[in-house]
């Protein structure tokens, strides 16, 4: 069986408050994206499950890896027989797209296919929680709010059908708990959903606020670059999505944006553009 685990953006994210365990509540609209791993998975050739990786250089070891952590993690539950998988990777890693998350998730729902298990993705998003606060999201992988940690999930009503998405991932890597420490939290005047319900893309720019980005921006200025240039040729709304690197401009149909001339406005990032279905 293969499947395509695909990335997702943070339209907006509020830090709101520090829990007592140390964790953070948040308010996030998560929103899915066609930029895609591809993953693999088969019966075992022998008796062990096994991960073999490719394409993008993935910085642990096979037993760490999300994808493992989830085949594990389902199979406490309902015992599995043995696979092999097989994962190549093209979303970069510490963009803040969920990259892993993706490939956690999709790994649970392409074993809960190719085994006819029949197991609901209320069960799965369950099963996902305990990987990683983006994993259950991938379960349903539609527009979601998200709160608590970021596994509290509810369905919105919002599309993006026909607008342009433009992703840059600058080579560097803000980690999540530097990113954290430079956060004041603060709940928010407007919720997200609000605006959200009064604002249409074309008016989002300077309201639909990621918290991450004033600390974030003074440490990587490269990154702060990407979204000023982002606007400067034309987009409706840029970001950085989750506590980063990646940025991603929103752009209207109608936009002519030319790969060659992403290039040479950022000819050391990773790039990807797609209009959004």
């Amino acid at each position: 069986m293969i499947v395509f685990p695909n990335a997702k953006i943070n339209l907006g994210l509020n830090i709101i408050d520090k829990r007592s365990d140390g964790y953070h509540n948040i308010e996030s609209v998560m929103y899915p994206v066609p930029w895609t791993d591809i993953l693999e998975i088969v019966p075992a050739s022998g008796t062990e499950t096994t991960l073999t990786t490719s394409g993008r250089q993935v910085a642990c070891p096979p037993d760490k890896n999300l994808v493992m952590k989830a085949y594990k993690a389902l199979d406490r539950r309902v015992p599995l027989p043995p696979v092999d998988i097989f994962l190549h990777k093209i979303i970069p890693d510490g963009a803040g797209l969920g990259g892993g998350s993706s490939d956690a998730a999709f790994t649970l729902t392409a074993l809960n296919e190719l085994f006819s298990l029949d197991l609901s993705r209320e069960f799965l998003a369950e099963c996902a929680s305990e990987i990683g606060a983006d994993c259950p999201f991938f379960i349903y992988n539609t527009p979601m709010l998200a709160t608590g940690i970021g596994t509290e999930l509810a369905e919105i009503d919002l599309s993006l059908k026909g607008y342009r998405i433009v992703i840059v991932k600058p080579p560097v890597s803000v980690p999540t708990a530097k990113a954290y420490s430079g956060v004041t939290p603060m709940k928010p005047a407007v919720t997200l959903m609000e605006l959200f319900d009064e604002l249409s893309p074309e008016l989002w720019s300077g309201k639909i606020i990621n918290d991450f980005e004033k600390s974030v921006f003074t440490e990587f200025e490269e990154i702060r670059a990407i979204k000023d240039t982002l606007y400067n040729i034309g987009a409706l709304y840029a970001s950085m999505s989750g506590s980063g690197s990646s940025v991603f401009g929103i752009f209207s149909s109608e936009s002519d944006i030319l790969s060659e001339s992403l290039k040479k406005d950022f000819p050391d990032c990773d790039i990807f553009t797609s209009l959004l279905q």
